[in-house]
């Protein structure tokens, strides 16, 4: 397993659509593995192959104790809406207001080739849609509705606060 570099702001990969994988290899399986362990150093949540400048449908995903590494997602279902702050690993430093999905389904094939299919909502829902919106060429920054700073010390209404913690 090995880091890879990752690819910021105006990289090309990360605003081009990525290809499909056709077939699982040895090097689609390094790639899961060397997408996780960097994901891991970078303490994110989830990870897309063109962050680590592959051109590949590839996401892997740590939500609380479980592990996903998914090749070709796609959202099949969405329902409801939810505002939450997004930041990535492209962006360093960006934080923003995003409006998504609040409950989705999503199909892929797992690393030994299976389909799977996953209800995810809340949080977990926001990073699927994060991470797949990475391999659909789409990136955060231009579906912000508000910019923030999780550093500042400024009063919520309570309001806010839930939307945020959603």
């Amino acid at each position: 397993m090995a880091i890879r570099f990752l690819r910021y702001n105006d990289a090309e990969v990360l605003r081009k659509p990525a290809a499909p994988i056709k077939k699982i290899t040895a090097g689609t399986l390094r790639l899961l593995e060397d997408m996780v362990e960097t994901m891991h150093y970078h303490n994110g949540v989830g990870l897309a192959a063109p962050q680590v400048g592959i051109s590949r449908k590839v996401i892997v995903v740590q939500w609380q104790d479980t592990l996903y590494q998914l090749i070709n997602p796609e959202i099949m279902e969405r329902e409801g809406e939810i505002v939450t702050e997004e930041g990535c690993l492209s962006f360093p430093g960006v934080w923003g207001e995003v409006k998504r999905s609040k409950i989705i389904k999503v199909k892929a094939l797992n690393p030994q080739g299976e389909e799977v299919a996953i209800d995810a909502e809340g949080r977990l829902a926001v990073i699927f849609q994060h991470e797949i919106d990475h391999v659909n060429g789409e990136v955060f920054i231009d579906k912000i509705i508000r910019f923030t700073d999780p550093e500042a010390e400024e009063e919520e209404s309570v309001s806010d606060q839930v939307a945020l913690k959603d």
